[in-house]
């Protein structure tokens, strides 16, 4: 039997995160088993229990470290109001729309983790807090709390406007509604500021 160090460990269980974010992502809580998210990682399915004890470990594990990366991805735009607009339009893009594997959690998986267990869900909530916390501090950056349930609200249409736009058929109706969304979330989050 070989035995690996623990950084090696360490290195093989993230590989087998960011693989399975992009394929959960793409296919799927549900349309993603274990088998096809270690071949993913280039691994073996008997591999999956030295890093994991479940599917759903893993998971709540992947989307808490899917939200990590996006709030890291946030932190390097611009502060303040441009930042702002840079987000929402980089969200609302067709780019993002067309590739959910690369793409937000919350637009891809927001269905099924409100059908996953406790520690998903928390592992959702803690992240998704996380962000809209930093993005309402750019906004709000004296009192970032009193303007988090609005910017919530935001966020929320964000997902939805991405979610529908990637459901419709009709590719120009589909960007309609990507430019209609930056011009709500832009009009909302100026008024949330002058609220």
């Amino acid at each position: 039997m070989v035995r690996y160090s623990k950084e090696h460990k360490q290195a093989t269980r993230q590989r087998i995160i960011e693989t399975a974010g992009r394929r959960l992502k793409k296919d799927g809580i549900d349309g993603s088993g274990v088998a096809t998210l270690m071949a993913d990682a280039g691994l073996t399915n008997g591999a999956f229990y030295a890093h994991f004890a479940s599917k759903e470990e893993l998971v709540a594990t992947t989307v808490a470290d899917q939200l990590r990366e996006q709030r890291e991805n946030l932190s390097e735009v611009a502060p303040g109001r441009a930042g702002v607009e840079q987000i929402v339009r980089a969200y609302l893009s067709p780019e993002h729309r067309d590739n959910p594997g690369e793409g937000c959690p919350s637009a891809a998986l927001l269905d099924e983790i409100g059908r996953c267990t406790d520690v998903t869900r928390q592992a959702y909530t803690d992240g998704v807090l996380d962000i809209i916390d930093d993005f309402t501090a750019r906004l709000e950056p004296h009192d970032p709390q009193s303007a988090r349930v609005k910017t919530l609200t935001v966020y929320a249409g964000m997902v939805g406007t991405l979610q529908l736009s990637r459901a419709l058929a009709d590719r120009q109706l589909a960007d309609a509604v990507l430019e209609q969304g930056i011009h709500n979330a832009l009009t909302l989050l100026d008024a949330t500021q002058q609220s």
